[in-house]
């Protein structure tokens, strides 16, 4: 599919950029226009800006990017092959031209209008902690996120955190986004280390393994979990150095065995010995056991010891959501959760069991569960 290049488009409030999209099965192209309205997030990567189609009156996020000419760009390619309910879609794309001839590469994404970053801020800042249903809603769809990332596609995000995690505040929708840094990991292929923000990085980078699985994503939601919590970082580490101190204060002094699964290739063992210390210290009394439970099994050294992202949606932190007569605390229903696409084809059956409650896989119909070998798993 070519991209449409426009000249110019400057995410200035009122600028309207348009560009010609559709012509595919001999369907005839169609001009598009979106205005610019605000800002909403910078950085080294370029800039997202919050616009309005002038055709559907849709409001969407255009990420720019600049484009290296001799290079594909591995987030659109990413983006075009994603389909799922917890991760943001792709509407369309196209290239942009300044007057210097750089060029720019436009995604046009859904718009979600909160970030998990600023929902915790909006708590903390009121001296409040999130409350639990929250933190269990959010935290289920980034699993579910996650397991379609890494079982479908294939794909490790690499650099999940609250900012790149969405969050309607109407239907309590979360959906993963920025997939700048994601890749397909394969197997023997060296990978950079440096990766991940350093609060939500997995220990084995800092150690400088560059043969890292998804369970890298698995740490980073783990950390994710803890925040919403405790309501700030678990590990806030002010260097790459500091952020292992901030690891090892919790779950101790790692094992020479531990460091071996974390980077083979990894000898200068010079660490102080320190206790783990009790993963029912590091929360707050009335902390549930469940949650608990689950960030310790997210937060192992040991990346093969880590559960996976489908059977942490299996957890029972999470068995409230899958209650018959489950609902926000407004009383609205809950967003989709149980839509589940082909995730579930490596499943075991005893996981789909715990994943489908009742309820729901009488709504859905049995036959809509077959396990890949042809037989029902009920």
């Amino acid at each position: 599919m070519s991209t449409p290049v426009v000249d110019g488009n400057d995410p200035v409030t009122g600028h309207i950029i348009s560009t010609k999209i559709g012509g595919e099965n001999g369907e005839p192209k169609h001009t598009i226009s979106y205005m610019a309205e605000r800002v909403v997030g910078t950085g080294s990567f370029g800039i997202v800006f919050q616009a309005k189609c002038l055709e559907t009156g849709e409001t969407v996020a255009i990420k720019k990017v600049l484009q290296d000419r001799r290079y594909k760009n591995r987030e659109l390619q990413l983006m075009r092959v994603l389909d799922h309910p917890n991760v943001i879609s792709l509407k369309h794309c196209f290239f942009s031209t300044t007057n210097n001839n750089e060029l720019f590469l436009n995604l046009v994404m859904e718009y979600v209008p909160e970030s998990m970053y600023r929902v915790l801020k909006h708590y903390s800042s009121s001296n409040q902690r999130m409350p639990l249903i929250y933190v269990k809603l959010y935290t289920y769809q980034i699993f579910r996120g996650l397991a379609y990332l890494h079982s479908v596609v294939g794909v490790c995000h690499r650099d999940l955190k609250p900012q790149n995690l969405l969050v309607d505040p109407l239907t309590h929708q979360a959906k993963i986004c920025d997939f700048g840094s994601a890749k397909v990991l394969v197997k023997g292929e060296a990978n950079i280390s440096y990766i991940c923000s350093r609060f939500y990085r997995a220990p084995e980078l800092i150690f400088g393994d560059t043969e890292y699985t998804t369970s890298i994503d698995i740490w980073s939601a783990g950390c994710v979990l803890a925040e919403l919590l405790l309501g700030q970082p678990l590990f806030p580490g002010e260097n790459a150095v500091d952020q292992l101190v901030e690891i090892i204060k919790v779950l101790g002094t790692p094992t020479r065995e531990e460091i071996r699964c974390m980077n083979p290739n990894y000898t200068d063992f010079r660490f102080p010995q320190i206790k783990a210390h009790p993963w029912h210290k590091v929360f707050h009394k009335r902390m549930p056991p469940e949650a608990i439970d689950l960030a310790s099994r997210l937060l192992q050294y040991s990346p093969s010891l880590r559960c996976t992202a489908l059977e942490a949606c299996a957890h029972p932190f999470f068995d409230e959501l899958r209650e018959p007569n489950a609902r926000l605390p407004n009383g609205r229903p809950l967003p989709p959760l149980f839509n589940f696409k082909q995730e579930l084809s490596v499943a075991s059956p005893e996981l789909i069991n715990k994943l489908i409650p009742d309820h729901m896989k009488r709504q859905i119909g049995l036959q809509h569960f077959m396990h890949p070998a042809g037989t029902k798993n009920f």
